[in-house]
């Protein structure tokens, strides 16, 4: 997948965000580890990537900030200095398992499929990759299954396989490399922002102008690990992010969007069109589940609820996709069909704005 190293324990923490990884707030050990003795004091970052050699110095500075790295029983911040001694464990919020991918016979909507490559049109509700929770049924086991016998195909082997994800409940459209050149030759594409994506989306609010551009860094918010925010560009806090948007439909009180990505961060929509005051509708993580806007009376309220109900998830659907050709060279672009329930859902909001 683009900018992730391999999986190991302190890698999945900072992997993308699981819709499902809230829990009790119970922790569970993932390696224990105790310093030797005559070790002269050092921080604990350096010491665990010496000794973890899958680890990474970032990775382990965001498990301890995020209160996971614990010495002797305390959650200690990357700076403290290790002692001979001390007792180091990973505590993460969910508990160890098997990484590897088992092929399961799930349906799949292949748009399009080569020697090279595949491009899928993933449902919504469907996690992408297993962890935080969800350990079968993700979009990688149905891969794995639809390609089970294709014996250059590994489902465990990073050198091929899904070259971007989408969050568990946007729909759309991915792409799949079926050999490691395949997945190099996508990988940069998407490193160097040559690909095209373009989501739509509805948001709450009209949006005064017919279009924009959002700047601002996406990283966790302090508060809620499982949501991102948005921070100034020049912060140094977060990862730069850009989404340009453009107004598709006014529905009143509500605003059909399409936005096209420079980037491509966690949540990076659902994040950027918080911050310019129009969340996602429907989207409970940003506030999308709230009556943001509209009218106070029992008709309206009882409304909005009955659009939850049709859609009951982020709108949010990944319309396209372009990017070369990997062998051929050529330029490929491929479009989607909003799903059902977002269908269903904008026909509504264009009745209602007509009876008004």
């Amino acid at each position: 997948m683009i900018g992730e190293e391999e999986l190991d324990d302190i890698d999945l923490l900072t992997d993308e965000i699981s819709e499902e990884s809230e829990n009790d707030g119970q922790l569970y050990e993932h390696f224990r580890m105790e310093v030797d003795k005559g070790q002269v004091p050092v921080r604990i970052d350096k010491y665990i990537v010496e000794h973890q050699p899958h680890s990474s110095r970032n990775r382990v500075q965001k498990a301890a900030e995020a209160g996971f790295i614990q010495v002797n029983g305390t959650p200690v911040k990357s700076n403290y200095k290790v002692r001979a001694g001390d007792v180091i464990t990973l505590m993460l919020d969910r508990p160890h398992y098997d990484t590897t991918i088992e092929p399961e016979d799930i349906p799949l909507e292949v748009v399009y499929e080569d020697d090279d490559l595949m491009v899928i049109n993933k449902p919504a509700g469907m996690v992408v990759h297993p962890g935080c929770g969800n350990f079968s049924g993700t979009l990688v086991n149905a891969i794995a299954w639809h390609l089970k016998d294709l014996e250059s195909y590994d489902p465990n082997d990073p050198e091929v396989g899904l070259v971007h994800r989408i969050d568990k409940d946007t729909s759309g459209l991915l792409v799949v490399a079926k050999t490691p050149d395949a997945k190099t030759s996508l990988g940069k594409q998407f490193f160097n922002k040559t690909t095209h994506r373009s989501y739509n989306a509805l948001v709450w609010g009209n949006i005064v102008e017919d279009e924009g551009r959002i700047e601002g860094n996406i990283g966790r918010d302090p508060k809620d690990r499982l949501r991102m925010e948005v921070f100034p560009p020049d912060s140094e806090i977060g990862k730069p992010a850009v989404t340009h948007y453009k107004v598709m439909e006014r529905y009143g009180y509500t605003t059909l969007v399409e936005c096209v990505l420079e980037t491509g961060r966690t949540h990076q929509i659902r994040a950027h069109m918080k911050h310019i005051g129009h969340p996602l509708f429907a989207d409970e993580r940003y506030g999308g589940t709230e009556i943001l806007r509209g009218e106070r009376t029992a008709s309206y309220k009882a409304y909005i609820q009955n659009c939850f109900k049709l859609c009951p998830r982020q709108v949010l659907h990944a319309k396209t996709l372009g990017f070369i050709h990997p062998t051929t060279g050529q330029q490929m672009d491929f479009t989607s069909d909003w799903p059902e329930d977002m269908t269903a859902l904008i026909e509504k909001w264009r009745k209602y704005i007509k009876s008004k």
